[in-house]
């Protein structure tokens, strides 16, 4: 699990869309297992209790699933992934759009520019 922790926002959160981004890129698979809570403290070097709430904030969103005496692995429910990538979707777009706006770039500029580009 590599990402760089920023000062921006909770530590939790970036866990939980470093966690979404791997599952929507294909680095993590449904069904596969994800570093203990204490493993994943270690590795980021931030406290525990961190990286539990970011376990218990994906647990709830059925992200996760956790038996007990059993590592943690990635939901295998296909309605989930879906929202995930999504979700992420929604989030840059959001993003995109809001800049586009601010510079003044109008929707027809940037539908020629994402056609030259992408």
């Amino acid at each position: 699990m590599n990402f760089l922790v920023n000062d921006k926002e909770p530590i939790y959160l970036q866990i939980i869309r470093h966690v979404k981004q791997s599952i929507v890129k294909g680095d993590l698979m449904p069904g596969d297992t994800i570093p203990s809570r204490r493993e994943l403290a270690e590795i980021l070097k931030v406290n525990p209790n961190t990286v539990q709430r970011a376990y218990k904030e994906m647990e709830s969103m059925e992200m996760i699933n956790t038996v007990r005496n059993f590592p943690s692995s990635i939901t295998t429910n296909e309605e989930i992934l879906k929202n995930i990538k999504e979700e992420l979707i929604n989030e840059s777009l959001e993003v995109f759009i809001e800049n586009m706006k601010a510079i003044n770039v109008s929707k027809n500029e940037v539908i020629e520019i994402i056609n030259e580009r992408y």
